[in-house]
């Protein structure tokens, strides 16, 4: 019954007039500024993350794969490794729940995770550290929907199809660590990648990150996010040993 429930109300928060309803709410009580962000020269939207993880696979030969948040398999089923884990609380994968009760109990190692589950600032904060916890040294962590082009895109609850949520200051966050190096690949909504060591570009914030609204996203995006191009991305990839 309560799995029940649980689908039900996933349901009902994804209808369109749900939808129609939080948009109006953002329309009247969220931040006033909502202009849209010109995407850069380099922004390529024909790469898709099937190509970028079996890529990584191929060039890296990993062998254990995690993916959070799986939904209609559209990733993971495509994906070609030896070894892959997929979890989701409503659909598709090999685990049927929560990512956070996923990682209570999970005591395997990835070299290669992908988080596309809940676009939440705070939840996407948890599953970047919990991944990290389980990552191999030498393995990377991906996070999909890094880059919100609109107001909409980003608004936090939900209030449009089309949705990456505050994703973005959970890389931002993360950006100010000392051991991880983190970047935003400019491709397929943004393409997070994170992997240990050494931080030479570290971020320096003058606010809490609390208090970043989306109009400094817009001014700051591009240092922000430290976006790179597809190029980029994988000589990171590659110079990584």
């Amino acid at each position: 019954m309560y799995n029940f429930i649980k689908v039900k109300l996933y349901r009902l928060k994804t209808s369109n007039n749900y939808l129609k309803l939080i948009k109006l709410y953002h329309f009247f009580f969220g931040e006033t500024f909502k202009k849209k962000i010109r995407t850069p020269d380099f922004y390529n939207n024909n790469i898709h993350r099937i190509d970028v993880v079996n890529k990584i696979i191929e060039i890296k030969k990993f062998n254990d794969y995690l993916e959070i948040g799986c939904d209609q398999d559209e990733l993971f089923n495509r994906v070609k490794i030896r070894y892959k884990t997929g979890v989701d609380p409503h659909s598709g994968g090999t685990h049927r729940m929560t990512s956070d009760s996923f990682f209570k109990t999970n005591n395997r190692l990835f070299d290669l995770i992908f988080i596309d589950g809940l676009h939440t600032y705070k939840q996407v904060k948890k599953d970047i550290k919990n991944s990290l916890d389980c990552l191999t040294e030498k393995g990377f962590l991906l996070l999909h929907d890094c880059f919100p082009l609109s107001y909409y895109d980003q608004a936090v609850p939900r209030a449009q199809r089309k949705w990456n949520g505050d994703t973005w200051k959970a890389i931002i966050d993360f950006r100010t660590k000392e051991n991880l190096n983190v970047f935003v690949g400019a491709f397929d909504n943004g393409i997070g990648l994170i992997y240990k060591k050494k931080n030479l570009n570290k971020l320096i914030l003058d606010k809490e990150i609390k208090k970043i609204k989306y109009k400094d996203y817009y001014h700051n995006h591009h240092d922000y996010l430290n976006l790179i191009s597809y190029e980029t991305f994988f000589k990171k990839i590659d110079d990584f040993k």
